[in-house]
Formats: structure tokens, C-alpha cells, sequence
């Protein structure tokens, strides 16, 4: 049995998303970070990172979201799966850029946005994270326009893994009409039933302090 870590909330939701596109039978443990659940003796011999999502499939205990969704794509299959060995390595690439290129600077632009509290946003710091994004954010704009999915005719895991990444710009609000390609694909992406978990998302976290914000996010 496949038993999955972490509250949808966070980046388990991703995870969820897939197992539900895939309609695999799975136990959820919905670990919260929030209250430290995620700092228990018991749930750091699983993560040591002391993160969600994990994911114990068997004997094999995985963390890391993206990673994660490749794995059960290559293990279960499905349509969503990659079905040749190039499609594989294009799934991976498309899941480490959106890692690399987008998500930090897109939860930093989305913190001042959305999950401060209203008070601590700073609009400036949102308009400075917009600014960064533009380069990627015009990248996938351009690929889309070319064709309806990044792998191409169909919806697949790579699609999944970075359309779940850029949920944080809907649940921002971040116009993307500069972007018609990319908004058109999101908002496909993200009204899949499968992916209903990331729609209640809804909470503040604390704001730190400019230098750590800076550092951990630009």
C-alpha cells in the first residue's frame, strides 16, 4: 500500500494530484508543518529533512514532490505517464526547470502577493519577483504556443509537476495575460478534477526578516 505524508496545503498536493490522476489506492497522512508534525521523532525517521511530502511505496521511502510524481509515473504508468524514453528525459527537464527557474522566485512574488500577512507584503519586492519571472514565464509561454501540452498532444506528469508549481500564480492572482499561451494551459491544467486539492489552499505564514527573505528566495 502506498501511504503518502503531508497536508494538502502543502506541496503534497502535488503528490495527491497524481495519485489521483493515476487512480491508485494510497493512505494519506496528512502531517501538518504548521504545528511542527512534520518535526516528530517518528516522521523524521521517514524525512530527516523534517519536510512533506514523503512517500513510502513498499520498502522505498521517497521525498521531494517532483521526484516523487517521476517515480510513480515510471513505476504505475497511466495516461499521464511518459511513453518513450525521450519523453522521460523531457518530463525530468521540464520538472527540474520549473524547480530551478521558477518556484523560488514565484513563492517569494506570491508571499508579498498572498501568504504574509497583509500588513508585511511589500508590493515593490512582488513587482521585483515579477520582473525575474518574466524570462521564464516567457519560455513556456512560447513552447505553448506551439503546442497544447509541454510534451505535446496530451497531458502528462510534466505538465502536472509544473502546472502544480505555478498554482502558487493562481492562488496569487499573478495577471498572466501578457502570457496568453501559458494562462490558457494553466488554467487547463489546474481544472482537472484530480487536481481539486489545491484550490482551498488558504492560510498566512509569518514574514522573515529582509535578509533571510532574500536569501532564501533571490
Amino acid at each position: 500500500m502506498i501511504k503518502l505524508y503531508g497536508h494538502p496545503f502543502s506541496r503534497a498536493h502535488r503528490v495527491l494530484w497524481m495519485l489521483k490522476e493515476q487512480n491508485l489506492s494510497f493512505e494519506h497522512e496528512p502531517i501538518d508543518f504548521r504545528n511542527r508534525g512534520t518535526h516528530t521523532p517518528e516522521y523524521l525517521r521517514i524525512n530527516p529533512n523534517g519536510r512533506v511530502p514523503a512517500l513510502v511505496d513498499g520498502s522505498l521511502v521517497l521525498f521531494e514532490s517532483l521526484a516523487i510524481n517521476l517515480y510513480l509515473a515510471r513505476q504505475y504508468g497511466g495516461d499521464v505517464a511518459p511513453q518513450s524514453t525521450a519523453e522521460d528525459a523531457m518530463a525530468t527537464q521540464w520538472s527540474f526547470w520549473g524547480a530551478n527557474e521558477i518556484e523560488h522566485t514565484l513563492l517569494f512574488t506570491a508571499a508579498n502577493l498572498w501568504l504574509f500577512p497583509l500588513a508585511d507584503r511589500r508590493p515593490e519586492q512582488a513587482a521585483q519577483g515579477l520582473r525575474k519571472l518574466h524570462r521564464p514565464f516567457s519560455v513556456i509561454d512560447a513552447h505553448l504556443a506551439m503546442q497544447p501540452f509541454l510534451l505535446g498532444e496530451r497531458f502528462s506528469v510534466a505538465d502536472l509537476n509544473v502546472s502544480a508549481i505555478l498554482s502558487l500564480a493562481a492562488l496569487a492572482s499573478v495577471d498572466l495575460s501578457a502570457y496568453p499561451a501559458l494562462k490558457a494551459w494553466l488554467d487547463k491544467c489546474l481544472e482537472r478534477p484530480a487536481a481539486a486539492d489545491w484550490k482551498p489552499i488558504n492560510f498566512v505564514v509569518p514574514r522573515p526578516s529582509d535578509e533571510v527573505l532574500l536569501t532564501m528566495f533571490l
